[in-house]
């Protein structure tokens, strides 16, 4: 992996794209992280974090030229509330390739006013049932998603469902899975210190699909925070990979039992 510093900043490739926007290209670097992107000066249209290691979308300077964000094949699974802020003239986010599992994990992408583009392809909350009618009703400025267009006709149905008692009730799982993951990301970010005290290490694939699976099993709301902000976090901390080796490394009928421990 490597750390994404001012010197790599400067040293990456940076130029004219097709669309005759100025474009900085940090493809393929296998960053863990964002950071240090002030170094840019906020003098790019478009940043292309393809290809790397990041885990979460968060930790953006203030950037309001800053209009794409191209972020295909990493692992992101949270993105940060309060972007918009940093980033208010975004217009389109590329996401193909990643593992947002959740609709509620979109929630913080609603802030984005100016957001007409948006690519959720080969992630698992793009085969939810009525996708694309939440993002139709939950983004009224979306032109593009996936790739295809957002039609009028596409938001009249939209509206629609979710003036039924089915859309309803999926509006208000939605609300309550994203108030979990908010309360979650709030006690990861509050531990992490600590949990880079205590040591521990990056999860792989496998760790994060059995910390799925358990959080899936989970008896109580306090177990799936717990799960969830480890998931969130992206580490396992050294008492969790004690109790995943007690339990064994394949299969998934004993993740209930380490969620339970933990």
């Amino acid at each position: 992996m490597v750390k994404l510093t001012p010197e790599l900043i400067n040293q990456s490739m940076q130029y004219i794209n097709p669309c005759r926007e100025r474009e900085l290209d940090l493809r393929g670097y296998k960053i863990p992280q964002i950071e240090n992107l002030g170094a840019t000066l906020d003098q790019f249209d478009t940043i292309d974090l393809s290809d790397n290691d990041l885990r979460k979308l968060d930790n953006l300077p203030h950037l309001p030229r800053l209009k794409c964000l191209l972020l295909n094949n990493n692992r992101i699974l949270r993105i940060s509330d309060g972007l918009e802020e940093v980033v208010p003239n975004l217009s389109s986010i590329i996401l193909t390739g990643n593992n947002l599992q959740e609709l509620s994990d979109l929630e913080p992408l609603t802030g984005f006013k100016k957001l007409d583009t948006i690519c959720l392809l080969i992630n698992p909350v793009s085969t939810k049932p009525n996708y694309r009618e939440y993002m139709a009703f939950k983004f009224p400025q979306l032109r593009l998603l996936d790739f295809r267009k957002i039609k009028q006709k596409d938001r009249q149905l939209a509206q629609e469902f979710f003036r039924t008692k089915q859309g309803k009730e999926m509006l208000k799982e939605v609300s309550k899975k994203s108030k979990i993951t908010a309360a979650a990301a709030l006690a990861a970010e509050a531990t992490n210190g600590k949990t880079a005290t205590e040591g521990g290490r990056f999860a792989n694939p496998e760790d994060m699909q059995r910390i799925r699976e358990a959080i899936k099993r989970a008896s109580s709301l306090a177990e799936v925070e717990r799960l969830s902000q480890i998931l969130q976090s992206g580490q396992l901390p050294d008492k969790f990979q004690h109790e995943l080796g007690q339990n064994g490394l394949n299969g998934t009928a004993a993740a209930p039992a380490v969620a339970m421990d933990y």
